[in-house]
């Protein structure tokens, strides 16, 4: 990616971290997004803001633009959910994807650029304890899908990735440790459990592997890389 440009949203922690950090090994001008980004190439901004979103596509023109940021939901049974609680991912993961890809498809980026939205295998399997997560995260997989199609025409790829339930994320934290305490077992014997789990070093890397063409609708994302679904 050496003279070539990289928008990172949420790329301050977790997933987006080890995007930015391989896209800037491989020579790219890494711009990370995010509320309060703590690096030189930051920009700060809700990520959700659609003329935000346009100005940061319209600034960097970027040949890669991965979308990493969401909210930690609220852990807690369905019965003491309220619905502003179980419906926290909508308003947030939903809509950054809404107004990104839009962005992007709009500007457009230029031909031959990739977008990748993460998701969650949680879509996949359910997560009773999250509320809306689950369900939020497979309308983020649509949406994408959507623009994939969209943005054939102008030589844009775009594909999701769905990792696996992670240590060291904010949303993997916040899953183990709900789940681990309604099995009665504490956070260090769950998280062992997790023997196939990314980490954004990993991740990062199986992000810059895909391909620049013939992406797959969706990708599976564990300890083993990525598995096209």
């Amino acid at each position: 990616m050496t003279g070539k440009s990289a928008v990172v949203v949420g790329g301050s922690r977790g997933f987006g971290l080890g995007v930015a950090r391989a896209a800037r090994e491989a020579g790219a001008r890494v711009t990370v997004v995010a509320r309060h980004p703590d690096s030189a190439d930051g920009v700060a901004g809700d990520a959700t803001d659609e003329v935000f979103a346009e100005k940061v596509l319209a600034d960097t023109r970027p040949d890669l633009l991965v979308l990493t940021a969401g909210a930690a939901p609220e852990m807690r049974p369905l019965t003491e959910h309220s619905w502003e609680s179980f419906s926290v991912n909508w308003h947030q993961d939903v809509r950054m994807a809404f107004v990104w890809l839009r962005a992007a498809l709009r500007l457009p980026l230029p031909a031959g650029a990739r977008v990748v939205v993460f998701g969650s295998a949680a879509e996949l399997r359910g997560s009773p304890l999250s509320g809306g997560y689950a369900g939020a995260k497979a309308t983020v997989r649509l949406i994408t899908g959507y623009a994939a199609g969209e943005a054939r025409d102008s030589g844009i790829g775009v594909t999701a990735v769905l990792p696996v339930l992670t240590p060291g994320t904010t949303v993997g934290e916040t899953g183990i440790r709900a789940y681990a305490q309604a099995e009665g077992i504490s956070r260090d014997a769950f998280a062992a459990r997790l023997t196939a789990a990314p980490t954004p070093e990993s991740a990062g890397a199986a992000v810059l592997g895909l391909p620049a063409t013939e992406l797959a609708p969706a990708y599976l994302l564990d300890a083993d890389g990525l598995r096209a679904l």
